[in-house]
């Protein structure tokens, strides 16, 4: 069993003492190699001051001196140790005190020089907790060695990893793979002057272009794309289960009419909807979701693959799933026309929005249809006579009384300050609010922005739940914006027309976002605003501590709860509900007569006991608290991955159209240049929005000199100017595939400078 420092580490705590065996048996080491090399990780630690023995057992030492941080490294050699807790400086470390560590690692850094005001602190790498790079994209090169012999190397793509790799001559001919794109395993890590070893897995093309747009970017972000066997074993094992017994003791809402929505292709249905309407005129919002926890149990194969995975990357049409196929797309998955155990929430919601009251309760469920949002738009605007095979009356019914819902769900967010932006091509695969933790305009999206408000609901009231039992918990938080960002955005805004107030830049409330997104609307310039204001944004992280989320404007805490199949922090949060429904104490002891519900929200504000056992809790919390930073990260790799295979398609299409004309739109002015957004159509009729740069180089015409408060780039003698906003006309002048830079050649536009204002103090010239 291969394990990091990382994972060795999060299996202790400072107030603990833990036997190696039980170490041994969470890290599937049962082998006399891999006890030994646990033994000897666990001697280094405690030589080095990061675990402290007690006969025979070890707890972990949390010492200031040492710093945990991931390395974000230059392609000139020095890196930065980037933090993370919030408001922590970053750490300067030079190349000589790196200690083979790489970019993207995680580390231990101990700080050798203090920082100052215009200085970072300055640190070097103790020990590396855990690597970034298992694999990597490379060329090989061929190197004639002293005896005649000649071997090969692997010159890795990205610039910033500087050093080469030694190959071993195993897997394909290396001697056919000179000078081609090559995938190359790591098998093992530089040791003191010693060279790091690879292996070529699979040679991808003599270039990045010849290779499948796939393979590069799941090679690149070392994406999972086979599980291990002991895993398919046990989903093989799962898939052969009945679940006819398990329907027992389960609330049977197999009667109801229940909907679940998403693109056609996308067969990992996390969830699905229903909707009443109470004696009381209100609506009873069912929100059923997977009941993946049920099956999977914690630290089983599964449950440990779906952990190191953390969430479902979609590329496209492929999807690199944290479950098997026969678990994802089947077995789990809320299908049309199956029996389905599932995690039940019904929610009353009044005509204003407001939560009156939910139950939560394991139950079985029986979808009675799949809806894609196209589909589910048509219904909304009437548009059904193009639908075949559909109860279109009851749909309709259901469909008209969920738009109202969420009608009244959205107008409640916006009462407590929420905001929408409006960004055309932001994708969210999971139903829920888009990554960047805010809504995307309903009236681009109503059929998604639908089933998105209710989604948030679902996962709203959870988090009430899970704080009023006082359990453990994961929840998604999104910090304030920085009020020097909204400083610099403001004064960004007003050179674009957009005369913006905010009463306090120090307390700066969503609401403000709000009006900033209004005064948008009236503005020519408002794509632009939009994507300046985007910028501001913090993104959202998971925590175990419940804080507040900006971009839904709820102070008292938010989780992902919907979506067990495709996201690990929704599998444990099922976990933890299924704890509570079989090891939460109803009363504070048997003696008491009366106990409450602890599925009900009728409980909250009565509990004054602890809920679950102290033993069980501090097992949840140590579970949680071990893997909240990991969700994290992978979900900042599943993000990547998406976007550079959107940007490799894009540059693609541009790589056909290099020396065409477009108009386009100036979205951001740097010193060495300005950047452009074009709109493009692929063969299958998608719109495509494209961003290139136009070098200042290029720029023949005048001297150019750079403005920065005004982000523009001005003509000393024609006061020619390019600015944020303005429209251009450019020609595609080369496409760099592999990097996805598109370089562009001004044409014409861009604007005229009408003063004679100063330059700011150190302009740029050119």
């Amino acid at each position: 069993m291969k394990f990091s420092i990382a994972t060795l580490l999060a299996n202790f705590s400072d107030d603990k003492l833990v036997a190696p065996k039980a170490v041994e048996k969470k890290l599937d080491c049962h082998s006399d190699q891999s006890i030994r090399k646990l033994q000897i990780a666990l001697d280094a630690l405690e030589k080095i001051g990061v675990l402290a023995k007690d006969k025979g057992r070890y707890r972990r030492l949390f010492e200031e001196v040492l710093v945990e941080a991931k390395l974000r490294c230059s392609s000139k050699g020095f890196c930065f140790a980037i933090q993370d807790s919030e408001g922590t400086e970053d750490i300067y470390i030079r190349e000589s005190h790196l200690s083979n560590a790489w970019n993207g690692d995680r580390v231990f850094v101990k700080i050798i020089k203090e920082g100052s005001r215009r200085r970072s602190p300055e640190g070097e790498v103790k020990l590396i907790l855990e690597r970034a790079n298992p694999s990597l994209l490379a060329r090989i090169k061929q190197i004639n060695g002293n005896n005649r012999e000649s071997y090969y190397r692997a010159v890795p793509l990205d610039d910033r990893l500087l050093f080469e790799l030694d190959l071993v001559p195993e897997g394909p001919d290396l001697a056919d793979a000179i000078d081609h794109l090559v995938h190359v395993e790591v098998l093992r890590y530089p040791l003191g002057e010693k060279r790091p070893i690879g292996k070529v897995v699979q040679i991808l093309g003599s270039d990045a272009e010849a290779a499948d747009d796939l393979d590069i970017v799941c090679c690149k972000h070392d994406l999972l794309r086979h599980f291990p066997e002991e895993v398919l074993k046990e989903a093989e094992s799962l898939v052969n289960h009945s679940t006819k017994p398990d329907q027992k003791n389960r609330l049977d809402l197999r009667e109801l009419l229940t909907v679940s929505f998403g693109e056609l292709n996308k067969k990992d249905i996390n969830h699905a909807l229903s909707i009443e309407t109470t004696t009381s005129g209100y609506w009873r919002v069912g929100v059923h979701i997977a009941d993946v926890a049920y099956f999977i149990k914690a630290d089983s194969p599964l449950d440990k693959e779906a952990r190191k995975r953390g969430i479902s990357i979609y590329l496209r049409n492929q999807v690199v799933p944290i479950l098997p196929d026969g678990l994802s797309s089947d077995y789990f998955s809320l299908l049309p026309e199956k029996d389905r155990l599932a995690i039940s929430i019904l929610i009353t919601v009044n005509k204003n929005g407001q939560i009156v009251e939910f139950e939560i309760e394991p139950s079985v469920i029986q979808v009675n249809a799949h809806l894609s949002y196209k589909e589910t738009r048509k219904i909304i605007n009437g548009n059904t006579h193009e639908l075949v095979n559909l109860n279109l009356e009851q749909l309709e019914n259901a469909i008209n009384k969920l738009q109202n819902v969420s009608k009244a769900l959205r107008n409640a967010r916006l009462r407590r300050g929420a905001f929408d932006l409006n960004l055309p091509d932001e994708k969210s695969y999971y139903n829920d609010e888009s990554p960047l933790g805010a809504m995307i305009n309903p009236e681009i999206f109503p059929a998604r922005s639908m089933v998105a408000e209710l989604i948030i609901l679902a996962n709203q009231g959870i988090a009430s739940h899970l704080l009023a039992l006082g359990v453990p918990a994961i929840y998604r938080v999104q910090n304030s914006p920085d009020p020097g960002d909204i400083q610099e955005f403001i004064k960004l805004a007003s050179n674009l027309g957009a005369d913006l107030y905010i009463e306090d830049e120090e307390d700066l409330q969503p609401a403000d976002y709000q009006a900033f997104a209004q005064e948008f609307t009236a503005s020519k310039s408002e794509r632009v605003l939009t994507y300046l204001l985007e910028d501001t944004l913090k993104p959202a992280i998971y925590s175990t501590t419940a804080q507040p989320h900006f971009g839904l404007a709820l102070q008292h805490g938010y989780v992902h709860c919907t979506s067990p199949i495709s996201r690990y922090s929704d599998l444990l949060i099922s976990r933890v509900l299924h704890t509570v429904f079989n090891e939460g104490r109803d009363r504070r002891s048997s003696r008491s007569k009366e106990g409450v519900e602890l599925g009900h929200s009728s409980c909250h504000g009565k509990i004054s006991w602890n809920v679950l056992a102290p033993e069980i809790q501090q097992e949840l919390e140590a579970q949680l608290t071990s893997v909240v930073v990991h969700l994290t990260e992978r979900e900042n790799i599943a993000q990547d991955g998406q976007e550079d295979l959107e940007g490799l398609i894009k540059t693609g299409l541009m790589k056909e159209r290099t020396g065409q004309t477009f108009q386009g739109l100036i979205t951001g002015v740097q010193s060495y240049g300005f950047f452009v957004e074009i709109e493009i159509s692929s063969e299958s009729t998608e719109t495509f929005r494209v961003e290139g740069l136009v070098h200042v180089s290029s720029l023949k015409d005048d001297w150019y000199e750079y403005r920065s408060r005004q982000q523009t780039l001005v003509g000393r003698k024609n006061r020619n100017q390019y600015r944020l906003g303005d429209i251009v006309e450019v020609q595609v002048k080369s496409v760099d595939y592999y990097r996805q830079q598109i370089d562009l050649v001004a044409v014409s536009g861009g604007s005229t400078a009408f003063d004679d204002e100063e330059l700011s103090s150190n302009p740029y010239r050119f």
